[in-house]
């Protein structure tokens, strides 16, 4: 790994996303510096993840009376004041604005095959319930840059499982986890 990369992480649920990079960190798998974990929800149990492993805080709820730039400006000015080069989405659920100054500097990990279940809406079990719907027999996760449409941007990789016909939604999640968690280490490695 040539250099430390400062990095921020956006979460809003359970920081499972979080809790793997930083164990990734430990293992000396990513060189990164934990700069600032963001929650949208000041109850997110991710919270409790990043404080036990030192990393600062910061809860920035989306105001139903502030605008998209108002909104991305609370989220990024901390951010841009700590000096963090990239902005990792761990399960971030709010749509948030990206600054010109960030672009193809957020990243994020979606639990499907973009463009396949995705957008408004498709998170969490609706995806894999969807590619079981859909009758796919691949499914897997995308690592991606964020731009200002849900599940859209240039893509960083791909990583791929079969779908099988015992499948549910959680059992289906359960493997592509397992993607994600090797997925993400391996763009943030190519970032650095």
């Amino acid at each position: 790994m040539s250099r430390t990369l400062p990095i921020a992480v956006l979460i809003s649920g359970g920081g499972t996303t979080l809790r793997n990079l930083i164990q990734k960190q430990s293992e000396n798998q990513i060189d990164v510096d934990f700069r600032l974990v963001v929650s949208s929800r000041s109850d997110a149990a991710g919270l409790q993840i990043a404080a036990s492993s030192s990393i600062p805080t910061t809860v920035v709820r989306k105001l139903s009376s502030e605008s998209g730039q108002e909104h991305s400006a609370r989220v990024f000015d901390p951010i841009r004041a700590l000096g963090v080069q990239y902005v990792i989405m761990g399960g971030y659920l709010q749509h948030v604005l990206i600054p010109d100054d960030f672009e193809n500097r957020v990243i994020n990990i979606h639990p499907s095959l973009i463009p396949a279940f995705c957008g408004k809406g498709m998170y969490g079990l609706k995806v894999h319930q969807a590619a079981i719907d859909f009758g796919v027999r691949v499914s897997g996760c995308t690592v991606h840059f964020v731009d200002n449409q849900y599940d859209h941007g240039p893509i960083i990789l791909q990583k791929t499982c079969e779908v099988l016909k015992e499948d549910t939604a959680e059992s289906l999640q359960q493997r592509v986890f397992a993607l994600e968690c090797e997925a993400l280490p391996e763009a943030i490695r190519q970032l650095g």
